[in-house]
């Protein structure tokens, strides 16, 4: 029985997650929440992490029943993400592995949503969309790396609908996307917008130009905000949808696992079921306990790195702001 602890601070959400081969034991999380309207920027919360970090700490043990000694491995983010946040969750899992005396491994925190998606859903070997606030890929799983097939070439739909939140002055609170979610619900009539999908890959920033320079005209008409974020909604999804369909012709893939906080949108996991009823294929998503941001999923990441031998030595536990995905050698699977 192998017991990892995984700590996860690459954004604005900080969690801790213990896992006991498989099985969640805690998994706490808290978030850096900012006024509406505002962004959330790297000094900032990087203070809030190394002001939570230590209680969330003993919360997670505590709630797992577990003391330092039970744990074998110390997982943590090394990237991608933003950088303060990163190094002060590294500092801590660093400082806790030598205290505790245990070897530490070096997480990618795109391969963590991953793992955590295949372990809660039970998808074998599925084509995933990954999709959040800084990161919008399509991947599948190919001699022994995540190969990306299609990604954004600028901006992440979950950047994109924060961003967009903004203009509209929403609540941040739990966050802006599933603000505009709720509202989005209520939304009628559909404005068009640009759709920009090149190849497989996807373009958000001059859709967001778009619907931010006339926002305010368009709620002068006849259009309310509810009918902005069903439009911007519908439009996006739309273009994660073929996509991630092409991605799946190409693979003779028959799965689809949708990971990372975006995931969580109910309506994007509605578009994408009715795509695979089409091709007579399944859709796996999560809740908000796993898609979100959350230490277990790097936890997950790390305990199957650590059972097929991958340890990260001390020198090289820094962090990397731009991890790729593919760059990781997915030496824990067979097939």
């Amino acid at each position: 029985m192998v017991i990892a602890i995984g700590l996860e601070g690459s954004a604005n959400k900080l969690g801790i997650g213990i896992i006991k081969d498989g099985i969640v034991l805690s998994n706490p999380r808290r978030t850096y929440i900012t006024p509406p309207g505002e962004g959330f920027l790297p000094s900032e919360t990087a203070r809030h992490h190394q002001a939570e970090i230590i209680g969330l700490l003993k919360q997670a043990l505590r709630e797992a029943k577990v003391i330092p000694e039970e744990i074998d491995v110390i997982c943590y983010t090394k990237g991608p993400g933003m950088g303060a946040p990163l190094v002060s969750v590294a500092v801590v899992s660093r400082t806790i592995s030598q205290l505790w005396n245990k070897p530490i491994i070096g997480v990618n925190h795109c391969i963590g949503h991953i793992e955590m998606g295949r372990a809660i859903t039970g998808a074998q070997n599925p084509t995933v969309l990954y999709v959040s606030g800084g990161n919008t890929q399509i991947i599948a799983y190919a001699e022994k790396r995540y190969r990306i097939f299609g990604e954004t070439i600028d901006i992440a739909v979950g950047n994109c609908l924060d961003r967009f939140a903004r203009v509209l002055k929403l609540s941040n609170d739990p966050s802006p996307g599933y603000n505009i979610e709720q509202l989005a619900k209520k939304g009628k009539k559909l404005v068009q917008l640009p759709y920009v999908v090149k190849g497989m890959d996807v373009s958000f920033s001059g859709l967001l130009s778009f619907i931010e320079e006339r926002a305010d005209s368009l709620l002068k008409k006849q259009y309310t905000p509810e009918d902005l974020c069903f439009s911007l909604q519908e439009t996006v999804f739309a273009m994660l949808v073929e996509t991630t369909e092409r991605a799946m012709a190409h693979c003779g893939s028959n799965e689809v696992l949708i990971v990372g906080g975006v995931g969580c949108n109910v309506r994007l996991q509605e578009m994408m079921a009715r795509m695979c009823d089409e091709r007579a294929a399944k859709v796996f998503a999560t809740d908000e306990r796993y898609c979100i941001d959350n230490g277990a999923m790097i936890a997950q990441a790390g305990l199957e790195m650590f059972k097929a031998g991958v340890r990260t030595s001390l020198s090289d536990t820094f962090c990397t702001q731009r991890y790729r995905t593919d760059e990781v050698e997915v030496v824990w699977r067979d097939d």
